[in-house]
């Protein structure tokens, strides 16, 4: 295995398909983008010729030395050599972010990026299974935790599929790009944001269990206070909607102040 696959990366280089991600991401000439995992350069270039500013974030050092010399005489770019796990995102102005995400940290970026206050939207190229689980419905088997905490903050929306032989090296599994547009209000309102978070990612991390089991480390006997709130807790987690899961938080907020 080379240091490249190790690092998760697979070079797309397919100018036509760079542009139709690109024009999905729907950035204009008054956006500031960022690209995270920028590797040879080949989307960076269609993005600084559509975007106010582009700033580009690389970790491997070859690659990064490969971006400075081809992108030198660019003054709309800014490149980062660094962990973009690690990168402040909180500091930046409104931003899109539009990038081919390394398969090993596409969840945690995802994730970290949602923190940002000031992020606008994500445009990725991604994992086929987890671009489907990112946009899965109650009862089909995409359906996860990772399902209810995108679509809490975003509005997540396959566009395309990319085949493996676009990218290089190929990678063993399909890709898909994925727009999701972050909300200006969370999708339900709960009122400890913290506690519905545990309780999704609970009951999703005993899925195959009945709520009255994968719920027991947050609620007493959920067996008795789950029907009283007109939930069935021999229900399964992926029977539950993203208001049921709200439900259940606010209704366990009002619990503990009684």
């Amino acid at each position: 295995m080379s240091k490249k696959q190790a690092l998760g990366q697979h070079f797309l280089r397919n100018r036509e398909i760079l542009e139709r991600i690109v024009d999905v991401s729907e950035i204009t000439q008054e956006d500031t983008v960022l690209e995270i995992g920028a590797g040879m350069g080949d989307l960076t270039e269609v993005l600084i010729n559509r975007a106010k500013n582009v700033i580009a974030i690389e970790l491997d050092p070859s690659l990064y030395k490969i971006l400075k010399e081809r992108f030198s005489s660019r003054e709309n770019l800014t490149l980062i050599h660094g962990d973009a796990l690690k990168f402040p995102y909180e500091e930046l102005p409104p931003f899109k972010v539009v990038a081919n995400i390394p398969y090993y940290i596409t969840k945690s970026i995802i994730f970290r990026l949602l923190e940002a206050p000031n992020l606008i939207s994500m445009t990725l190229t991604i994992q086929k299974e987890v671009a489907e689980r990112l946009c899965a419905k109650p009862s089909t088997k995409a359906y996860s935790s990772l399902s209810i905490i995108s679509q809490y903050y975003t509005k997540a929306e396959i566009k395309f599929y990319i085949p493996p032989k676009f990218f290089s090296p190929p990678p063993q599994v399909s890709s898909a790009v994925i727009k999701l547009d972050k909300r200006k209000e969370p999708a339900v309102m709960v009122k400890d944001e913290k506690l519905f978070l545990r309780i999704v990612k609970s009951a999703f991390g005993k899925r195959r269990k009945m709520l009255s089991n994968s719920l027991k480390s947050i609620i007493d006997e959920p067996k008795e206070l789950l029907p009283k709130i007109g939930i069935n807790p021999q229900k399964r987690p992926e029977e539950l909607n993203i208001e049921d899961f709200a439900h259940i938080a606010n209704s366990l907020c009002n619990f503990c102040k009684n």
